[in-house]
């Protein structure tokens, strides 16, 4: 189960990854700020490379998969969007993005995930969710956006890069997006 690609929307392009997008990525996956409310240090070049040979071997074929694309404005890398099955039984999706901090601000990620959300409901599924950290207040607003409504606010939940941080689930589902 694959996305039609490239998906374009009114500013960006959104297609797999290539070879190529290796600057782009390690920009992103090397900020500490990008990655401060992510589960991951920031990453060494090498450590980048092997996160982008697994984006672009990243397919969406049973429960468990993540479906990860290179986010692009003008033919410049500026983000990723990813794609998770969480469960095949309760038809239960999740969404992801991370953007280049010189274009954050400007509506790139709810663009960029708004048609993973599309397509996650036209292949069946019921719910599509977003889980932030709850510091993560701008990534809460592009949750927002997309129409998703605060479910939950898990206090001290995980131990993560040496401090309890709490958890923030937002969700959507299929007959609120159809409106």
């Amino acid at each position: 189960m694959q996305p039609d690609w490239p998906i374009e929307t009114e500013r960006l392009v959104i297609r797999p990854y290539i070879e190529d997008d290796l600057d782009g990525l390690y920009a992103l996956q090397s900020d500490p700020e990008v990655v401060r409310y992510l589960y991951e240090e920031p990453r060494t070049r090498p450590e980048t490379r092997e996160s982008l040979q697994r984006k672009m071997q990243s397919a969406v074929e049973q429960e468990g998969d993540w479906l990860s694309a290179a986010v692009t404005l003008d033919g410049a890398f500026v983000g990723d969007a990813a794609f998770h099955w969480v469960s095949e039984k309760h038809k239960t999706a999740e969404v992801g993005y991370m953007i280049d901090p010189r274009y954050q601000g400007r509506g790139f990620a709810t663009e960029a995930t708004r048609p993973f959300v599309d397509w996650a409901f036209a292949q069946g599924f019921h719910r599509v969710l977003g889980r932030i950290e709850a510091r993560n207040v701008a990534s809460g607003r592009v949750l927002e956006k997309l129409g998703m409504r605060q479910e939950a606010h898990f206090v001290e939940n995980e131990w993560v890069k040496g401090e309890w941080q709490s958890e923030i689930v937002y969700a959507i589902l299929d007959r609120e997006w159809q409106r």
